[in-house]
């Protein structure tokens, strides 16, 4: 069974930054694809950016240009880079892996990021 273990979530004032990470219990970062999502409080979960097997990714229109997804293989981690933070920004966020050799995705227990003055 795959954990992901989500981690650097916090309260920040806007215009600032927070890196999050999202450790997985096994080998899977490379080879599953893996995505950030976000829920903020009476709204659907939503895709924020996601990166695939080949290293390419793509992103959520409202975090284009501040928001950076990234991996470390070696350290089974994956990295959610999060510039020019916005109060909008305010939601869980979660790690996801996904794979078509699975039924359903993985997913972290969620780490709340909190934008405000």
């Amino acid at each position: 069974q795959v954990q992901l273990v989500e981690s650097g979530g916090g309260l920040v004032q806007p215009g600032g930054s927070l890196r999050l990470s999202c450790a997985a219990s096994g080998s899977i970062v490379s080879i599953y694809t893996m995505g950030w999502y976000r829920q903020a409080p009476g709204k659907q979960r939503e895709l924020v950016a996601r990166i695939y097997t080949g290293g390419s990714t793509n992103y959520a229109d409202s975090v284009k240009g501040r928001f950076t997804i990234s991996r470390d293989n070696a350290k089974n981690t994956v990295y959610l880079q999060m510039n020019s933070l916005k109060p909008e920004d305010t939601a869980v966020y979660y790690c996801n892996a996904d794979s078509l050799a699975i039924a359903t995705p993985y997913w972290g227990q969620g780490t709340q990021v909190t934008v405000s003055s």
